[in-house]
């Protein structure tokens, strides 16, 4: 595996900063954020100087019921032939659910959600980590997910599923050593055991990342300081095996460059501090068997993709929690995925909390209790004004007008080809 080094995650908000820190020897770029056309000016610097860039994936959903989509296949091949990348990452977790597969409507999460550690899923995982393997043109390593959240009836530990993983498809695995720390206050998973039972050789790169507490659950923010206890266990990990490269995300309250710096000479602290442990026991280390690969079957796919429906319906869309979850968890979870959604829409379309003001939070939220989301976000930020429009609360006047034209000139002619959404549009034009 090629030696990666020292690196950080490219944001736009940090780019100018990146590009003057002193030790960078890679970045990882968000690959929906990147246009293979149009590569920012500083991402384009940073390749003529030789630092590698990686794309790192949001979106796939390779752990969902469904086999990956091919079209978002193409588009990270593509990114990643554009920017010379090594590999590819993505994570393993699902992101949507529904659809043909439990004769439903498609529901979209917004955010990695977690498999379950079953036979079933892992089946199913495989065989669409196989089919990403072959539609890429370089390596594809995937990374564990922090969880809020644990499914019933797991039938493996974190560390078994993923050595699993490793062995029956040969991916590689990108190991974040802050969601270990996410997962072992949240659901109560020794990271020292997880770290034992991984596959070591299969390891591409690291995540580290900050977070913070609060009401006695860990949420993995990239938006905070990396704590000490998130550097031990990548010390473990380092006194393990030696990570070919380790790399610090954030994305959020960027701090000062100094700031941002310090964080990784502390990364590189205590990589330096596994190695001087691993050096003193270079000869204990050792792999285990391997496992004989077997195929995901269309049943196992039929029974992962009801689960995830029932638990991604519950947390979007109101329904039922399913037997075995935690309520207050899934409550908590469903409240952090209408904030994020709520903060993301404001993202992709600033001008909504422009033109509401101080009531766009209270309106969104309300609005994303009873209408899941199922387009992406900029559908969704057309499909909340639409609503706002629509619903009769909205009182004529500055806010309205403004709205109203907002919509308008977004739609296009025919925004979807729903009949409902042709409905809407002869309405609003003739108000």
């Amino acid at each position: 595996m090629e030696r990666l080094g020292t690196g950080i995650g490219w944001r736009p908000e940090i780019a100018d900063a990146v590009e003057r820190m002193p030790g960078i020897d890679w970045v990882e770029a968000v690959s929906e954020n990147v246009c293979p056309g149009h590569l920012p000016a500083s991402l384009r610097r940073l390749r003529a100087r030789g630092v590698t860039v990686v794309p790192h994936g949001v979106s796939l959903g390779l752990g969902g019921a469904d086999r990956p989509d091919a079209g978002r296949l193409a588009a990270l091949a593509e990114r990643a032939e554009a920017l010379g990348s090594p590999l590819v990452t993505e994570h393993i977790a699902f992101v949507r659910a529904g659809g043909p597969l439990t004769a439903s409507p498609l529901l979209e999460a917004g955010h990695l959600l977690p498999v379950p550690r079953t036979r079933d899923a892992l089946d199913v995982l495989c065989e669409n980590v196989r089919i990403a393997q072959d539609a890429l043109p370089v390596p594809l390593a995937v990374e564990n997910i922090a969880a809020l959240i644990s499914w019933p009836g797991e039938e493996m530990t974190e560390g078994q599923f993923l050595y699993e993983l490793a062995d029956r498809t040969g991916v590689r695995l990108l190991i974040d050593v802050a969601n270990l720390h996410t997962n072992h206050v949240n659901r109560g998973e020794d990271p020292a055991k997880a770290l034992a039972e991984l596959p070591l050789e299969a390891i591409a790169y690291v995540h580290v990342a900050g977070g913070f507490a609060r009401d006695g659950v860990w949420h993995d923010s990239h938006a905070h300081p990396v704590p000490q206890p998130v550097l031990d266990i990548l010390t473990d990990l380092a006194s393990r095996v030696s990570p070919p490269g380790v790399l610090l995300e954030r994305d959020e309250n960027f701090p000062e460059p100094a700031e941002l710096e310090g964080e990784l000479k502390a990364i590189r602290v205590a990589v330096e501090k596994g190695r001087a442990r691993r050096d003193e026991r270079e000869a204990v280390a050792g792999t285990g068997a391997r496992a004989a690969p077997s195929s995901a079957t269309h049943a196992a796919r039929q029974r992962l993709a009801l689960a995830q429906t029932a638990l991604l319906s519950a947390l979007v869309a109101g329904t039922p929690v399913p037997e075995g979850f935690d309520r207050v968890r899934l409550g908590m979870q469903a409240r952090a995925l209408a904030g994020k959604r709520a903060d993301v829409v404001a993202k992709v379309a600033p001008e909504l909390p422009e033109i509401l003001g101080g009531t766009y939070r209270t309106a969104f939220l309300a609005y994303a209790h009873g209408h899941p989301m199922t387009g992406g976000y900029r559908r969704d930020a057309l499909d909340f004004a639409g609503h706002l429009l629509l619903d009769g609360h909205l009182e004529e006047g500055r806010v309205r007008r403004e709205l109203r034209a907002w919509w308008l000139e977004r739609s296009g002619p025919r925004p979807r080809s729903q009949r409902v959404a042709r409905v809407a549009r002869r309405v609003l034009l003739h108000r």
